[in-house]
């Protein structure tokens, strides 16, 4: 008697823990498919704005293009462009306005010769990537005849037909269909894009004063300024040009020169548009003085 009581408590018990245990997996399975229906809206949200940026990535922006979809940073852009500005005419212009009024063209025109002097030897590396010996020949040769004559304070090279050819590294990752990403307006260096910066970061690596005066900061940083005053001072007689929307302007030029350079350097460029020919028929006095680029990116450091 007692044994079957005894079985008959155990059968009860065993009977009320499993119900337990079935309620309380009933009620984890609940509490699983909550917290599945919660992550799946928004895993779905981070796919689409990661694939939507992978789209914007993937963009090769030029000026003929929607604005959406060629500046689609538009509003930090703008933003950037103001603070820009403002250091422009409470600094730069007027430093450079001075620079131009009291320096003489000679002297002017023997530091910007030197400077661009001593970028030849990258615009040869960036031509021989490009696949483009000959041209990476003749920039060596104006190198060693500019530094050997002149020690490159002027251009007797391109009296000798060996004319100057700026390259630079996103100039040729272009050249190789590397789309060029959204249009980006950096702080200080002016108008860029995703592929313009990867190729500032090579380009400032490249530059011989960054191991001529790496030990000497305050002389990197002042050729630094200096450079930018010089390159802001070719622009001085043309920015009248920029008239309305001077923003959407200078993003629009900076867009059609670069994939003009990428289109010249395959030989597959169109004829000039107006806005090319505005700038490229200035210059400094001197015929023998490289035309200057309306570039304005990447010009302080």
């Amino acid at each position: 008697m007692h044994r079957s009581i005894y079985l008959s408590l155990c059968l009860l018990a065993l009977a009320s823990s499993s119900s337990f245990a079935a309620e309380e997996n009933t009620g984890l399975e609940m509490e699983s498919e909550s917290v599945t229906f919660t992550l799946v809206p928004l895993r779905a949200k981070i796919s689409s704005k990661v694939n939507h940026l992978q789209s914007q990535l993937k963009v090769d922006a030029t000026a003929a293009q929607a604005e959406e979809v060629k500046d689609p940073f538009q509003f930090w852009n703008r933003k950037v462009y103001q603070f820009n500005d403002a250091i422009d005419r409470t600094i730069v212009r007027p430093v450079a306005v001075q620079y131009k009024e009291k320096l003489p063209q000679e002297v002017r025109g023997s530091y910007t010769h030197f400077r661009s002097n001593l970028g030849e030897p990258w615009n040869a590396v960036n031509q021989l990537i490009q696949g483009r010996p000959a041209h990476a020949a003749k920039s060596l040769g104006r190198f060693t005849i500019n530094t050997l004559t002149t020690l490159g304070l002027a251009d007797p090279a391109r009296r000798l037909g060996l004319t100057h050819e700026d390259e630079k590294f996103a100039t040729t990752l272009g050249y190789y269909g590397v789309p060029s990403g959204p249009y980006l307006m950096l702080p200080i260096l002016g108008p860029s894009s995703v592929r313009g910066v990867i190729g500032t970061l090579a380009d400032s690596q490249a530059r011989p004063q960054k191991y001529m005066l790496e030990d000497h900061d305050g002389l990197y940083w002042a050729d630094q300024f200096w450079r930018g005053i010089d390159t802001r001072s070719e622009y001085l007689d043309v920015e009248s040009v920029l008239t309305g929307d001077r923003y959407a302007q200078i993003r629009d030029i900076y867009l059609q020169r670069t994939n003009y350079a990428i289109a010249e350097k395959k030989g597959t460029e169109q004829e000039s548009l107006f806005l090319e020919d505005d700038f490229d028929d200035e210059g400094p006095a001197d015929e023998s003085l490289n035309e200057p680029e309306f570039n304005t990116t990447n010009e302080l450091f």
